[in-house]
């Protein structure tokens, strides 16, 4: 249970937004949701958006921000400066002339960054400098996560059915063009998908159905990214599964996908009625079964915390699953299948962002149990003292 913080005042909740990524509009969209959702009377949030160009601002009207349905800009809110030391969890809201005021230390932050700088790590290791929990993975499981190239090379390792797939880099990509379509031709053929390593959303995928189309997908691709993945077309049903927890996660049922284009693009997954989401998805018991085991496996292989989506591909003509990917912060909108699959469990949303806050504390306070110092008699310090909330470093990175 979430308990509250010293004096019984709310815990703070700090819900990171917006971000330096192609799917800054995504993450207004969850981070809204969110926003909206929170139980008021056990947590206090405080909506901290970050500009495109990376700049953390304390938005002014952050109601009026998220339903905006534009980016955040600096104009938004007063800038902040991230400050790592003794305490944690501090933010420093600037002022003219380079004045300053401390902001009220944060109890928790949880993140809604969707993509680069924000899914990636990259923040989740700001947070670890700030000694304060957060929602979600870790610095290692974000960062795997997000590299989808990483990713499917780890779940081969470790055995889970993938997609065939090639990786391509910008400099082979311009050194080589016609051996690199070589390559794919012979090793994938055609149809095949051309996506950008790190990145998520659908954001620059196409469908490639010759030369003409490859090249055209590679450099969109690569105009994201440094890396390409590129995955065998195969003619499949698109199930996912949600999973929560940390050490011992649980699986929800599965859902199913079936957009009403070709496949599910940026603008199906995020526009009301661009595909349907069926909950649960009608699969016999034994691939229900299959899907759970395979998507705790993944999300343990990554070490994950807190969240997952675990996207499946169930090949029609064998009925045979593949895992496509795992995604550390999946989408929070009204229409996003991570809650609506635990919403079918009997978990109301609300009350699942209240689970993650408490699993978020939860790794923190395990982490802060842990030794910092190596001296006779084993009397070495923990990190931070371990208060009602968890105090010290977490994450599992």
């Amino acid at each position: 249970m979430v308990q509250h913080a010293a004096g019984g005042r709310r815990l703070r909740v700090g819900i990171l937004f917006g971000g330096r990524s192609g799917e800054h509009e995504v993450s207004l969209m969850s981070a809204r949701s969110v926003f909206r959702a929170i139980d008021r009377q056990r947590f206090e949030p405080v909506p901290i958006g970050i500009t495109r160009s990376g700049q953390w601002i304390l938005p002014h009207d952050a109601e009026a921000l998220l339903g905006a349905g534009r980016g955040v800009e600096p104009a938004d809110g007063d800038p902040l400066a991230v400050v790592p030391g003794p305490g944690g969890r501090r933010l420093l809201v600037l002022a003219a002339g380079g004045a300053g005021r401390w902001l009220e230390p944060l109890d928790v932050v949880f993140p809604v960054l969707h993509g680069t700088y924000g899914e990636d790590g990259t923040v989740q290791g700001l947070l670890e400098l700030l000694d304060v929990p957060y929602v979600g993975a870790g610095v290692m499981a974000s960062a795997v996560g997000m590299d989808k190239a990483v990713m499917k090379e780890l779940f081969r390792a470790r055995g889970l059915p993938v997609v065939p797939f090639v990786v391509v880099t910008a400099t082979r990509w311009r050194r080589e063009p016609a051996a690199v379509i070589e390559g794919i031709e012979g090793t994938l053929g055609y149809p095949c998908f051309t996506k950008p390593a790190n990145l998520g959303s659908s954001v620059a995928i196409r469908k490639c159905r010759d030369r003409r189309q490859l090249a055209d997908g590679l450099e969109e691709a690569l105009a994201y990214d440094r890396k390409a993945v590129v995955e065998r077309g195969v003619d499949a049903r698109e199930l996912e599964i949600s999973v929560l927890g940390n050490d011992e996660p649980m699986a929800s049922l599965p859902g199913e996908i079936r957009p009403r284009a070709e496949f599910y693009t940026y603008e199906a997954k995020y526009t009301e009625g661009g595909a349907e989401l069926i909950v649960p998805a009608p699969v016999p018991p034994r691939v229900v079964e299959a899907m759970q085991r395979l998507a705790i496996a993944a999300f343990q292989a990554v070490d994950a915390a807190g969240m997952a989506r675990v996207d499946f591909f169930l090949e029609r003509a064998t009925g045979r699953l593949l895992v496509n990917e795992i995604n550390t912060i999946p989408g929070f909108t009204a229409y996003s299948m991570y809650p609506r699959l635990w919403e079918a469990a009997g978990l109301p949303y609300r009350d699942l962002i209240t689970r993650l806050i408490e699993l978020a504390l939860e790794r923190h306070g395990e982490r802060a149990r842990l030794r910092t110092t190596y001296g006779d008699g084993g009397g070495g310090d923990a990190q931070g003292g371990g208060d009602g909330a968890g105090t010290g470093s977490d994450g599992q990175g």
